[in-house]
């Protein structure tokens, strides 16, 4: 199961790793295969997947590649912020077309990746919304032209 260390930060025991490991693989893997592979009852899988699910530790979504379910333009954006990260990241967080926010060491104080419909859309979304957020001081964007790879299987070393 998942304890707080010293940090706060969610430690997991070796049965959680080995789980999350095997829905990594097949996200739609049966509950009895997992328990199998981990040496657990399908009950205890699924009660232990429902935990791992309520804490925020892991999710279990369809990944797609944006092109091909109608999001022509993904983009990296950096931003350099002026004064507090914490209320440009949340304002961030809070729209829809940022996949992820991420605060950095670096270049940039935060990189976030953006999914849009098309250029115009992107435009909108960088000169009209993220520039425009009170503290952003200036914005490097890095235009996806192909996905080569993406998948989250790195497992829970």
């Amino acid at each position: 199961m998942a304890t707080p260390d010293k940090n706060g930060t969610q430690t997991l025991d070796s049965v959680s790793l080995a789980i999350i490991e095997q829905l990594q693989e097949d996200g739609r893997r049966p509950y009895a295969a997992i328990g199998k592979a981990v040496g657990l009852s399908e009950a205890a899988v699924r009660q232990r997947v429902q935990k791992l699910l309520d804490q925020g530790v892991m999710q279990i979504v369809a990944v797609t590649d944006p092109l091909t379910v109608g999001f022509r333009r993904q983009a990296m954006v950096g931003i350099n912020v002026e004064g507090d990260l914490d209320p440009v990241a949340d304002a961030l967080t809070a729209m829809d077309e940022v996949e992820y926010v991420v605060v950095t060491a670096g270049s940039f104080d935060l990189l976030i990746e953006i999914v849009c419909e098309d250029d115009d859309h992107l435009l909108e979304m960088i000169n009209k919304r993220i520039r425009t957020l009170p503290g952003v001081r200036s914005t490097e964007s890095f235009v996806y032209l192909k996905l080569r790879k993406q998948t989250y299987t790195w497992g829970t070393r």
